[in-house]
This record gives C-alpha cells, sequence and structure tokens, in this order.
C-alpha cells in the first residue's frame, strides 16, 4: 500500500554498481533482502494460522471477535508477502497485457499492506475498547454494542482497501517495460504531504494512543486494586496478591504492544517519511527494513491470543512433545 512511496527508480529495476568496493552489489543486496522477506512472510503465515486455529478450536473467537480480526488481518498480510514478493523475484515480462495490474497490484504490495495498516487500524480500536471498558466500564456496558465492534472492524478493512488501492493506481504504472510502483507522483507537494500523514496517522498518533489509553488504564486498575485491598476482610493477603497480579499483566501488555510496536516499525517508518521528502534512497533500504517490521506482525498474535487460558491449552496440546497425565 502506503509503503513503497518514495523511491522514484522501479522496483524491477536492478542495477548493478558496487556499493563500496566489496564485490557486493545492490542487486544481491536486494536479492537477498527479499528473500529474507519472504522467510518472515512464511513465520507470519504459520504463526497467524496457528493463533487463529487455536482461537476457534477454543470457541474464543466469539467471544474476542477484535483478536480474531486482528489475527485474520495479520494472516492476510503475511500470505500476500509471500506471494508479491516470490513474485518479484521472477523475471516477469511487463510488457504483457497483466503487466500493469501485477505492477499496481503485487508489485505496489497493494495486498501486502491493505492487511497491514487495517491490523495497524484493529490494533488501535482494541485499545480503544480496552480503554472504555476498564476506564468507563458503566459507560460502555450501557452504550457499547456488538455492531459498533463489528462497523469497527469492517472500518478497518475497509479504509485500508480503498486508500491503498487509491493509491497503487494512482502512482503506479509500467513505462517501457519498466515497473514504477508507487513512485509516478503528480508533484513533490503531493508526496511529501503524502508521508508526513502516513508518518503521523500510522505511527505517531497510534503511539499516543497507546500510551494515553494504556495509562489511564493503568491508573484505573491501582485505583481499583486499593479498593479491593480496603474492603477485604481478612487483612490486606489475598487482595494484595490479586491486585499486584493484575497491574502486572496490564504493565505487561502496555511494554509489549507500545514499545514492540515502536521499535519494529520505526525503521520503516523512517525510511518512508525519509524517501518522501525527498531524501534520496535506495530500494535495498526499504527491503533490509521490511524483515524488521513484519516480525511485529507474526509475534503480535502471541501478545494478545496466549492470554487466554482456553487458547493456551490448545497450543499445548498442539505440541508433539507434550504429554499428557492422568
Amino acid at each position: 500500500m502506503t509503503e513503497q512511496s518514495s523511491p522514484t527508480s522501479p522496483s524491477s529495476d536492478v542495477t548493478t554498481e558496487n556499493t563500496g568496493g566489496n564485490g557486493v552489489t545492490s542487486s544481491s543486496v536486494e536479492f537477498y533482502t527479499r528473500c529474507a522477506v519472504v522467510v518472515v512472510g512464511v513465520i507470519g503465515t504459520a504463526a497467524n494460522a496457528l493463533i487463529l486455529y487455536a482461537l476457534v478450536a477454543s470457541k474464543q473467537h466469539k467471544k474476542h471477535v477484535l483478536i480474531f480480526n486482528q489475527n485474520a488481518l495479520d494472516l492476510f498480510s503475511s500470505l500476500f508477502l509471500i506471494v508479491s514478493y516470490a513474485l518479484m523475484l521472477s523475471n516477469i515480462d511487463m510488457v504483457k497485457w497483466y503487466g500493469p495490474w501485477l505492477c499496481k497490484m503485487i508489485y505496489s504490495e497493494s495486498f501486502v499492506w491493505w492487511g497491514t495498516n487495517g491490523s495497524i487500524i484493529n490494533l488501535g480500536i482494541i485499545t480503544v475498547e480496552r480503554y472504555l471498558k476498564v476506564v468507563h466500564n458503566v459507560w460502555s456496558k450501557k452504550n457499547l454494542r456488538k455492531w459498533m465492534i463489528y462497523l469497527a472492524m469492517a472500518f478497518a478493512w475497509i479504509s485500508s482497501i480503498v486508500s491503498n488501492t487509491v493509491l497503487a493506481f494512482e502512482t503506479s504504472d509500467v513505462i517501457d517495460g519498466q515497473c514504477y510502483p508507487i513512485a509516478l507522483w503528480k508533484s513533490d507537494v503531493a508526496r511529501m504531504a503524502f508521508g508526513i500523514w502516513y508518518f503521523l496517522s500510522y505511527y505517531v498518533i497510534i503511539l499516543i494512543l497507546f500510551i494515553f489509553c494504556y495509562g489511564r488504564i493503568l491508573v484505573a486498575v491501582r485505583r481499583q486494586a486499593k479498593v479491593m485491598e480496603g474492603h477485604s476482610a481478612a487483612g490486606s493477603g489475598t487482595a494484595q496478591a490479586q491486585s499486584k497480579q493484575i497491574k502486572t499483566n496490564v504493565i505487561k501488555t502496555m511494554i509489549l504492544v507500545s514499545s514492540y510496536y515502536a521499535i519494529a516499525w520505526l525503521p520503516v517508518n523512517i525510511y518512508f517519511l525519509l524517501a518522501n521528502v525527498g531524501v534520496p534512497l535506495s530500494y535495498s533500504g526499504y527491503y533490509a527494513t521490511m524483515p524488521i517490521a513484519f516480525l511485529y506482525t507474526c509475534t503480535n498474535p502471541f501478545i494478545y491470543a496466549v492470554k487466554f487460558d482456553p487458547v493456551k491449552k490448545v497450543l499445548i496440546r498442539l505440541m508433539p512433545c507434550q504429554k499428557t497425565s492422568e
């Protein structure tokens, strides 16, 4: 989707100049980094498919529909990450009738970013839902309805699909047999505006949302824990242990989600921002940042899903070395 918008050189155009006199060419760097992206895509597909199976087998997919949607989006993007980069590694003739379509939908990675940007939006929706249920518990019970959750899920898919498809068709095309993915901007101002908008919308604002919502959740949980301790008839032993466990879980979730997202997506977002504001960068840098970003997609399902005991039990039963005891 919105990701390769920066470089002005086509992704299919391979340069063979040495990068520093060490015999390593940019073409070989791109080849190996693309292969690394394919490997990450395979891992992400397997991980998300496993968690989706565990959610369905444990019947948790109906109770936690946003988590299920998160894994479905991550699975979609991981699967098309394999397809897109496998085709990029092939020598496809772009002069054929299917060349422009491949350029706009595959080489521009539209399918990949349908799922990826939808996943980021859905992650923000999960954060807001948890914030409402903990900090504004009474209001959420009265006003938060199932149809609202389903509408938010649909919004994550539709907004991502529409924005990425329009972007790909407006800025990608085949010229003289070469594919120029997300590179044919009408003006430098449009490219810069898009780069800044994307960086703020999908990185900065998401991090602010994490910090604000999880921070408020932590304050609310601490307040509730103190009330529980005060009403404990037998003293503070059981109540304190319970409150510590609650606070620990909240802190772990906050640190894992916020920090991991910030670290994993920082390189590729910095690349997009710099490239779109006019800093000359090669595609090798983009391909090098992709495996780092998609490692988040590979492991993100486990952050949420394995917190549910029924899901963990299904995953444990799938382990080949697992021994059942009476």
